[in-house]
């Protein structure tokens, strides 16, 4: 970011916080969360204003985000100049518009299982229920004390001890801030997961960890929710998760995307959940196993990475109601926070089925 531009966003309480919102129009607009979130700025509105003309990089956070350096340059200069002037036009109460997920369809979601310890507390957790669920729970915990399976080993296996393994979501189940999360019918445990998500910038290849950091575009807060009962019955076939994380409003992002250069150690945020107001758990990005450049080398290995893709960082230590013994209700108010970031609010509702 050009120097001036910065001093004046630090002088007026603002950083690049880039998000997606609908206008009373219906249209989904690009903008930017300014003075603690209760304003947001046109981008595209601000510069036919203020620059005389309409900037198709503005036309959509993924046009945003492919337009590179140019791009950001041009949304700074807006930025700058939209809070400078004032312009009731393009400056607009949050409260008159409904946020989206930043990013609205990425082109790739990955989900990564970047720290060990949700992964040692969450196996335990997941043997009980699998025991609970069964037709003949007494033979079913004989049948896991005595297997070799992953959930009942004392530690992680190597392979997921040297590299960030991750499995692919959704990218058409995303949805955004205040956006209710539907409670699948086939679920009865229901829960929240925790993380910090990486927005790629940059296209690559076999990215080594040193040039890493320079492939991503920003930062967003991910809830990646999960079906536990069906999740055990999943894993019981031997192929993964998939339907327990693969149902409509499954994947939450927002309420924006922090730029990367905001941030001197992303691998330092504290990390917040609360449920109805009730701190639930508490972790920060510190107790990462794998940096987010250990995560992309990773999966650009024989393998191109584009701009607009989401790398999930897994879920933090605590960071889940399955680690705690406790578990969503009908109704219940799910706000995850990130420092740097902000509150990433939903509400999870049962629909009537007819």
């Amino acid at each position: 970011m050009n120097q001036q531009n910065l001093v004046f966003l630090v002088r007026c309480g603002s950083d690049v916080r880039l998000t997606t919102f609908t206008d009373k129009g219906g249209q989904d607009r690009l903008g930017a969360l300014c003075h603690s979130d209760r304003v947001i700025i046109d981008l595209n509105s601000a510069a036919i204003q203020l620059l005389g003309k309409s900037i198709p990089y503005f036309s959509s956070m993924q046009a945003l985000i492919e337009g590179g350096a140019d791009a950001m340059d041009m949304a700074q200069e807006v930025l700058v100049r939209a809070l400078q002037n004032g312009g009731a036009d393009f400056q607009i109460d949050v409260s008159s518009i409904t946020l989206q997920a930043p990013l609205p369809r990425p082109i790739q979601i990955r989900d990564c299982m970047a720290f060990f310890d949700h992964m040692r507390n969450s196996m335990p957790a997941l043997v009980e229920i699998m025991i609970a669920e069964s037709a003949d729970p007494e033979a079913m915990r004989h049948h896991l004390e005595n297997s070799s399976s992953l959930l009942t080993a004392d530690d992680l296996p190597e392979f997921m001890l040297k590299h960030p393994v991750y499995y692919r979501c959704n990218n058409l189940a995303v949805i955004g801030p205040g956006q209710d999360i539907i409670w699948p019918d086939f679920a009865k445990l229901m829960d929240y997961e925790l993380e910090l998500a990486a927005v790629i910038g940059k296209v690559g290849c076999d990215i080594p960890v040193g040039e890493a950091r320079a492939h991503i575009f920003g930062y967003t807060i991910f809830n990646d929710v999960s079906a536990r009962d069906y999740q055990v019955r999943e894993m019981s076939a031997g192929i993964g998760v998939n339907k327990s994380k693969d149902f409509d409003t499954g994947l939450v992002f927002g309420p924006c995307i922090v730029t990367a250069d905001e941030f001197a150690d992303p691998h330092n945020l504290k990390m917040t959940a609360r449920i109805n107001g009730d701190i639930w758990s508490a972790g920060s990005t510190s107790q990462m196993d794998f940096t987010f450049e250990d995560i992309i080398s990773y999966v650009s290995r024989e393998q191109t990475i584009y701009p607009g893709e989401i790398l999930g960082s897994g879920t933090v230590p605590m960071g889940c109601g399955l680690e705690l013994g406790r578990f969503l209700s009908d109704g219940d108010d799910i706000e995850l926070e990130i420092e740097g970031i902000g509150v990433l609010k939903n509400k999870i509702i049962k629909k009537p089925r007819v």
